[in-house]
């Protein structure tokens, strides 16, 4: 096993995102479904909740959560081909993609780059690093999301538009992939805001049942820092 694949969360160099990948999250949206795989990058520093584990709400930002898989690579490479694709996985995790999404819809109405709508400390809760071994089928796996215990994302892996092996073949072909990189694979339908006071559950679990892993922590409003007043 990659030592550095392992420990992705701290010796990780980039975490490549995954839009629109899910059919129904595409119409809860409003957005046109692409053609190809579409990405955009997360830093790895909004891995890291608070010393107190929690998400941090920024000031004037309405908060979207977005549960899905990551896809963490052991083996590094450039123009890697799907057929190959899965030699270079390691493992997989559990993650939460969390999005400023007015500030995301002021941008993109602007034709601008939604990096710091994606991009906050907090805004990427990963779980634990799950070895290739433990999981026979990436793409047959429960993914949920609650909010204090209601739920609000429930889906398979299996609906995912573009699985795993076209994802690594499309984005090693423009930038190459490194061992501990995360892939997160997009989020099925159900997204929608969080708010100060929440807990928080995710979970990833087999189809039988057994529970992979969990996140949980609790919502926060952030102190001081950036503050988005709708321009």
């Amino acid at each position: 096993m990659s030592t550095i694949a392992a420990q992705f969360a701290t010796r990780g160099k980039k975490c490549i995102a995954i839009g629109r990948n899910y059919a129904a999250h595409i119409k809860e949206l409003n957005n046109a479904t692409p053609t190809e795989p579409f990405f955009f990058l997360k830093p790895t520093s909004s891995y890291a909740l608070t010393p107190d584990s929690k998400v941090e709400i920024p000031r004037g930002v309405v908060v979207h959560h977005e549960v899905e898989l990551g896809v963490v690579i052991g083996k590094g490479g450039r123009d890697i081909s799907a057929a190959n694709a899965l030699d270079h996985v390691a493992g997989y995790t559990l993650a939460i993609d969390y999005t400023g999404r007015n500030m995301q819809d002021a941008v993109k109405a602007k034709g601008l780059p939604w990096s710091a709508a994606k991009g906050f400390d907090t805004f990427c809760p990963v779980g634990k690093f799950i070895p290739k071994s433990e999981i026979e089928d990436p793409h047959n796996l429960r993914l949920w999301y609650k909010i204090n215990g209601s739920t609000k994302q429930d889906d398979s892996t299996g609906l995912m538009l573009y699985r795993i092996p076209q994802l690594i073949e499309h984005v090693s072909g423009i930038m190459t992939l490194e061992e501990g990189d995360l892939i997160l694979t997009g989020t099925p339908q159900g997204v929608g805001p969080i708010a100060e006071g929440d807990k928080v559950t995710a979970g990833l679990e087999k189809p039988d049942g057994t529970v992979l892993d969990q996140l949980e922590h609790v919502v926060k409003a952030r102190e001081g820092g950036y503050e988005f007043k709708g321009k």
